[in-house]
């Protein structure tokens, strides 16, 4: 086992690697930018060393100083967290290079799954279902016009590179196709350098599944059920559950039997999330993220398991220590991603919290860096808090997130809270009858 962890984030991930590795008696080291100085994460670390000025790409984006904060403070490996480095295959082989341990996947396969087109045809070789669309990137638009004739309107154009939404563009008929090709190819050149898009068939009522899997250095993959992640706005989710009222048992158990054989034959190892779009039914294969996703609290309330200690022990070699078999579900769980956002207009609002306190209570779990005095800079993801709960129905744990986000106070600046209030007490949500596009409407409503 490691006896020294540099943690390469910021923030509430920053804070939970950092218990995860108290726990385990790891000393932790901190990186932090001139704007982070009185970051929590940076008071509770055993060390901290200052690697930039705000901005992410002379900080938390930079390579050179988080290896030297490593190998100064004599760090063994190092976490990071999700965002900034976390999915960089160059970085991950930087780290590797160096005598560290990356705390994640190989480069090889972050580059592989990186890679949209390419994930989908390793996936589809595997045996994971896909969404019908090209058969890899699109050389032309009357590339671009012959698929989506093939497998019929709408279609969604995307950037093989990147995500949150960037570069991507539905066309409702052939009249609008071209228009597609051309905004999804320019908003991948600018986000992400690469102007490289394929064509997938446009799913009108999806829901979006991800699974949650763990592998260790010697092809045992265990998957940890599902979450369903729909709530989303400009596809940046707001509220996710575990497990998804629209999936059974049976279900479940069928593509966490696909995933964790195709994972398997791959020789994956550490943590990572397949995303699916699935209707009537069916599970279609989008993406996979080899990282740890900002949702991963509600399968750990599911499933009683520290996904990140766990990161941890497999990334020293340690093998998973137990099966498919071992893995039990109980009850169910949802968490709020709490934004410094206006909660009608989403404008960021960044600030002082002139009063922080966190509700409590049986099931109730807060995942935050926040405190009075605190003061949330702009220059990061507006992201301040996560509030879970956990109890034995999904009514029940609607009825505690209700309880829970009433306790909770931040005053000082706007939060979303108030948006989430009304979408657990709307009687869709409450029935579990939304899809990836019922957020949007459901903010487009007057209130």
């Amino acid at each position: 086992m490691f006896s020294k962890i540099l943690i390469a984030n910021r923030g509430e991930i920053a804070l939970r690697v950092l218990r995860a590795c108290r726990e385990l008696g790891i000393k932790t080291v901190a990186v932090h930018s001139t704007a982070d100085e009185d970051a929590m994460h940076v008071r509770l670390a055993d060390e901290a060393v200052c690697i930039g000025p705000p901005a992410a790409r002379d900080s938390y984006l930079n390579v050179a100083a988080i290896l030297s904060a490593a190998t100064i403070t004599g760090a063994e490996a190092i976490h990071p967290g999700y965002g900034f480095l976390s999915e960089n295959a160059d970085f991950a082989e930087t780290v590797e290079a160096h005598g560290l341990t990356f705390i994640g996947p190989t480069a090889e396969h972050i580059r592989m799954m990186g890679d949209k087109i390419t994930a989908k045809t390793t996936m589809e070789a595997l045996g994971v279902p896909l969404v019908p669309g090209s058969d890899g990137e699109l050389k032309s638009l009357d590339e671009a016009r012959a698929v989506a004739a093939q497998v019929g309107y709408p279609v969604l154009i995307k950037a093989t590179a990147g995500g949150g939404g960037r570069g991507m563009k539905v066309a409702h008929d052939a009249s609008e196709i071209e228009e597609a090709w051309s905004v999804a190819r320019t908003e991948a050149r600018t986000a992400f350098g690469n102007d490289a898009v394929y064509l997938e068939k446009y799913l009108d009522k999806p829901r979006h599944i991800e699974l949650q899997i763990l592998g260790d250095n010697y092809g045992n993959v265990v998957h940890f059920g599902e979450r369903d992640c729909s709530l989303q706005r400009r596809h940046q989710k707001l509220l996710e559950e575990a497990g998804s009222p629209a999936i059974t048992p049976d279900q479940r158990n069928a593509i966490g039997k696909t995933v964790t054989d195709a994972l398997s034959k791959m020789g994956y190892r550490n943590a990572g999330t397949l995303e699916f779009l699935y209707q009537d039914g069916q599970f279609c294969f989008i993406e996979m993220n080899t990282r740890l996703q900002v949702e991963h609290p509600v399968t750990e309330m599911v499933c009683d398991v520290d996904l990140v200690r766990e990161q941890i022990r497999l990334a020293a070699g340690e093998k998973l220590g137990y099966t498919q078999s071992d893995v039990t579900f109980s009850g169910h769980a949802i968490e709020c991603r709490i934004n410094a956002e206006d909660p009608d207009t989403f404008a960021p609002c960044p600030g002082t919290v002139a009063v922080y306190h966190a509700p409590g209570g049986l099931g109730v779990r807060i995942d935050s860096a926040l405190y009075t005095g605190y003061k949330v800079p702009p220059y990061y993801d507006s992201m301040i808090a996560k509030v879970i709960v956990h109890a034995p129905t999904r009514a029940e744990a609607i009825a505690r997130m209700h309880r829970a986000l009433d306790e909770f106070v931040v005053e000082g600046i706007k939060t979303v809270i108030p948006l989430h209030r009304r979408i657990l007490a709307d009687p869709e949500f409450q029935k579990g009858d939304y899809t990836i596009h019922w957020l949007e409407q459901f903010t487009a409503r007057p209130h």
